[in-house]
């Protein structure tokens, strides 16, 4: 009968999944037919299975094409006590997305759900702790909490888990459960799982960040099981672990003197170490953070560039340039994936750039523009170029100058402009290479390319003036370029850089000639010239001004007076500067016309006129683009998009916690864990050599008469060889003996009778006690 109805099961079986092929053969050559809500009602309804999980299907494909399905709502749940585990899965899912619609009819299933918890399959006890914790009725937050509680002291990990990540979402249902929460995530970061701990470290940094001080225990533990964690477990616990640092290990420099050039240990070890004035300034790292620091080394290999990316910050933040160090080689490997990833490593590499530009410069190669690479991956590349151009040797700093002479040169509008720019903070950042960068600018001052040009001219500027008097050569080159310069904001630039510098050489220079051949052509020149022209005549009549003063001071020249106003003078300055200001009071715009009033008069007192017009200007300095960023945090989604905090709509950012002060630490013992056993009553395996290496101990106990102090495992080999040859022998001596006394086995029956059973009752004795030995040996060996 047992072989009848096994043979039924497997003709039931092999049913079952020839339908399922031809329905999944069928559902592969085109969508299944669609069945109007009765058809698919009664599908639900049936009793067959098969039946019931097509319809489960059709539910769910229903509900994510946003179709009306909570009519199914009764019919879907009933299903949910179905020992079939798909079933219970597809079940699941449509009752934690309708639940919040019909909490009442939900409820009605939380005590099947509550038996699931208890099922002997651990997927099914994971599967039905996660639904309850989705499930987003405040009513069950307690009877969730039971559930988390009963998880985490489950036999299997995987329902451990699951019982972790449903801490945050009991708690974001009802925060009045954080107290019995905390209970079960502080056992659950000491488990002995990494993937459970990892879940646990995820939990803790949504629910109670702040709460240190459940970390103290697990904290070398953590640090242990971190390379074995996924990928987002890895991140939680790599941020978990800088906040911890930054709040328990103070942050100790000791001042290092230098004998001979090598550094005095004595003095570095001893107390008055760091009072010293000349010396080198060292970290002194706890050895709890040199444990973080050399235990996430591992992690630099990781796939997950957001992983590697974290341990980055980990390292800027908490640890030393030395560690540093090692993580950027794998962030420049990162250039290697999809162009989105090498924006986000790009954003993460320039900020440490700014801080330790000299040790990317053996990496100046990666940095050079690609003809593939997008407007923000090329702009970080040439923001890195100029970054580490003052750091880089002779050869590297020429390599990185015809990079961006070519790119000056380009056809991409933007190209051209970040590429001038980039040369000109190459040239202020190194004054050795200065000249070569400002020769380049001035061959395209006469591009037809006003955007070049205007570019250009803008760095020339702020190179001249950082030495305005080593420039009056550049000021006069680029007056006679003037009428070549065909845009008009690089002919308004120029025209600047002529009235700011006309005073250097006094009446030597050619400032109030360029006045009067701009004059010329007043009407034709754009506003922005206008402006710039107007401003040269001011500055060209004030400069003429002062230095009649000083010659009515001086008494340089005999009977020298200031004219009255301007009117009454007929200097050729003078009437230059009348003649602009009747060209400016017949323009159409009425910004020249305000502009042309306020010079003249201001200019009626040019005591004051020369405060305001020729004040000292202070030389520009262009910083990096990316000093905006500085201060955020690497890898956060801030640091990104550059502090946009409130351009972009951006919340939630945290920056990293102040060292804690050095006496407020807390006490380093409590990170010395005293939990011991395995926990959750499950027993460690064993291997098979520690197993035969604690055999092979030194024992104060006797087996089988003998001593096993020192035995291998060739000596417990060759002693099975033996007992098996002894046996084999044994029984053929046996045989040949009763074959050779078959004749006298009357006359010694009685007395070989005796003293076989006294021989027999002693051999089974030895051989029971022989028995009882080797089943405790193998049991051991076993465990």
């Amino acid at each position: 009968m047992e072989s009848i109805s096994r043979i039924s099961a497997l003709l039931e079986s092999a049913r079952e999944l020839t339908l399922d092929a031809a329905s999944a053969a069928r559902n592969s050559r085109g969508p299944p037919k669609p069945l109007d809500r009765s058809q698919v009602k009664r599908l639900l309804d049936s009793r067959n299975e098969r039946e019931v999980l097509d319809g489960l299907r059709r539910v769910i494909s229903m509900m994510y094409r946003s179709q009306k399905t909570l009519p199914f709502f009764s019919s879907v749940v009933k299903n949910v006590a179905s020992p079939n585990l798909e079933i219970k899965k597809l079940v699941y899912i449509y009752l934690v997305h309708h639940a919040e619609q019909d909490p009442d009819l939900a409820l009605l299933s939380i005590n099947t759900i509550q038996k699931s918890l208890s099922d002997a399959s651990p997927q099914v006890r994971a599967l039905a702790l996660r639904t309850m914790s989705n499930i987003r009725v405040p009513v069950i937050s307690q009877i969730v909490s039971l559930a988390i509680k009963k998880g985490a002291g489950d036999m299997s990990p995987y329902v451990r888990r699951a019982a972790a990540l449903a801490i945050p979402k009991c708690y974001r249902l009802d925060p009045n459960q954080l107290p019995q929460l905390l209970d079960q995530l502080s056992i659950l970061l000491g488990d002995k799982q990494y993937y459970v701990a990892g879940a646990a470290v995820t939990a803790f940094m949504e629910v109670c960040p702040e709460r240190i001080d459940l970390i103290h225990k697990h904290y070398r533990g953590l640090i242990k099981k971190i390379v074995d964690m996924d990928e987002w477990s890895q991140l939680s616990t790599l941020r978990l672990m800088t906040i911890y640092a930054r709040k328990c290990f103070p942050r100790r420099v000791r001042t290092v003197k230098h004998k001979d050039g090598v550094v005095d240990l004595q003095d570095f070890y001893s107390e008055g170490g760091d009072t010293g004035t000349g010396g080198e300034q060292v970290v002194v790292l706890d050895p709890d953070l040199e444990l973080l620091l050399n235990g996430i080394e591992p992690l630099l290999q990781s796939r997950n560039s957001g992983v590697v990316i974290a341990v980055a910050r980990c390292y800027a933040a908490v640890g030393t340039s030395k560690y540093l160090q090692n993580a950027i080689g794998p962030l420049i490997a990162l250039l290697r994936a999809p162009q989105d990833i090498q924006q986000v490593a790009l954003l993460n590499i320039v900020v440490i750039c700014l801080d330790h530009p000299a040790d990317f410069v053996d990496y100046a190669t990666h940095f050079l523009v690609h003809g593939t690479d997008t407007q923000p991956v090329w702009q970080l590349k040439l923001e890195l170029l100029t970054l580490i151009f003052p750091h880089a040797p002779p050869h590297t700093k020429s390599l990185i100058l015809n990079e961006l002479e070519h790119f000056s040169r380009g056809a991409n509008k933007a190209l051209v402009r970040e590429a001038v720019r980039a040369i000109g903070r190459c040239a202020q950042t190194d004054a050795s290479t200065a000249p070569r960068c400002l020769r380049l600018l001035l061959g395209q001052v006469t591009s037809l390319d006003g955007t070049l040009a205007a570019e250009s001219l803008t760095v020339i500027r702020h190179l001249i003036q950082q030495d305005p008097n080593a420039h009056v050569a550049t000021v006069i080159r680029l007056a006679k370029n003037l009428d070549a310069a065909t845009d008009q904001q690089a002919r308004a630039t120029i025209v600047w850089l002529v009235g700011e510098f006309s005073a250097v050489d006094g009446e030597d220079n050619i400032a109030a000639d360029v006045f009067r051949i701009l004059l010329k052509d007043f009407s034709s020149e754009a506003e922005v010239t206008k402006r710039q022209i107007l401003l040269l005549g001011a500055k060209v009549y004030l400069h003429y001004l002062n230095r009649q003063s000083q010659a009515a001071e001086t008494d340089d020249v005999e009977g020298a007076t200031l004219p009255k106003n301007l009117e009454e003078d007929d200097h050729p300055i003078a009437r230059l500067f009348k003649y602009v200001l009747l060209l400016v009071r017949y323009d159409t715009s009425y910004d020249l016309r305000d502009r042309a009033r306020l010079y003249k008069a201001l200019l009626a007192v040019p005591q004051l006129a020369t405060l305001m017009l020729l004040a000292p200007k202070p030389a520009p300095q262009a910083p990096s683009p990316s000093e905006a960023r500085k201060g955020f945090s690497l890898g956060s989604s801030a640091l990104v998009l550059a502090g946009g905090g409130g351009v972009h709509g951006l919340r939630g950012y945290e920056p990293l916690p102040d060292w804690v002060k050095e006496g407020q630490e807390p006490d380093p013992k409590l990170r010395e864990s005293d939990i011991s056993g395995l926990g959750y009553g499950e027993k460690r395996a064993i291997p098979a050599a520690e197993a035969l290496d604690s055999v092979s101990k030194p024992s104060s106990g006797k087996t089988d008469g003998r001593n096993v102090t020192g035995k291998t495992l060739d000596d417990w080999l060759a002693e099975e060889e033996e007992e098996t040859e002894e046996s084999e022998s044994n029984e053929e001596t046996e045989e040949e003996e009763s074959g050779a006394e078959g004749d006298h086995v009357e006359e010694d029956e009685e007395e070989e009778s005796e003293n076989s059973s006294d021989d027999s009752g002693d051999v089974t004795g030895e051989q029971s006690a022989e028995s009882d030995d080797d089943q405790s040996e193998r049991a051991r060996l076993v465990q």
